[in-house]
């Protein structure tokens, strides 16, 4: 379990760089949007080509005197493709363990470092009173008690995380009714997703779950004090 929460801090010491240098990006090329809007409107109603050669160079020298770079935002993605693929391989070898205990697993063999004998020992962990390898369906009454206090963590971790990251442009969407309910809907619909998948995986994904979810929630908390939104107090 130890290592299911040592994975999440290396995971998320990997991806901070990237994280940084998106934040970075995005906090420069929103202290610049009004700038952007001057060049935007002095060019506005204008179709003819030279209009539209002259508005780019203009954003370009724009860009460069201030270091800055438009296609900056797209790293935001990055973190999800270094974190998706340790969350799905984590789940399938969690949820394989069981099986290669009993000997069931591709003919009685292993996975990896998990043999007969280390899987055995792994299902034979119990945190907070629960056994790692059960989920919701299969744990006792103190384990459903148990996984659905971390269930319920996870779901105000991710919501809480979200409601950081959207407050800042609320104001704004607040003018545009499609983006404020799609907002909310964000805001409340993958939480709810949490309910539903959580109480189907072992325990021991639960631990990295909301291990995961407690280090992003505090990423969040750091961004709005270290890179807050051009403009708010």
């Amino acid at each position: 379990v130890l290592a299911i929460v040592f994975l999440v801090l290396v995971v998320h010491a990997c991806i901070l760089p990237i994280y940084l240098k998106q934040m970075k990006s995005m906090r420069k090329m929103q202290a610049l949007q009004p700038k952007m809007q001057h060049i935007q409107n002095k060019y506005k109603g204008k179709k003819d080509q030279a209009s539209k050669e002259a508005m780019s160079r203009e954003m370009m020298k724009l860009y460069q005197d201030n270091d800055a770079n438009p296609m900056g935002g797209c790293t935001s993605m990055l973190p999800m493709f270094v974190q998706g693929p340790v969350f799905m391989c984590m789940f399938y070898t969690l949820s394989a363990i069981p099986y290669i205990a009993r000997g069931k697993f591709r003919n009685g063999s292993g996975l990896g470092a998990f043999d007969i004998a280390t899987a055995k020992q792994f299902t034979s962990t119990n945190v907070f009173g629960v056994n790692v390898a059960e989920n919701f369906t299969t744990a006792d009454i103190h384990g459903k008690i148990i996984i659905g206090i971390f269930v319920a963590l996870m779901c105000f971790c991710l919501w809480l995380m979200q409601y950081n990251s959207m407050k800042p442009n609320m104001a704004q969407s607040a003018a545009n009714k499609q983006t404020e309910m799609m907002q909310k809907m964000m805001l409340w619909m993958f939480p709810i997703m949490y309910i539903f998948s959580g109480v189907a995986m072992p325990f021991a994904v639960l631990v990295y779950w909301l291990t995961n979810n407690i280090c992003n929630l505090l990423r969040s908390v750091w961004q709005i004090h270290v890179f807050p939104t051009p403009g708010s107090p």
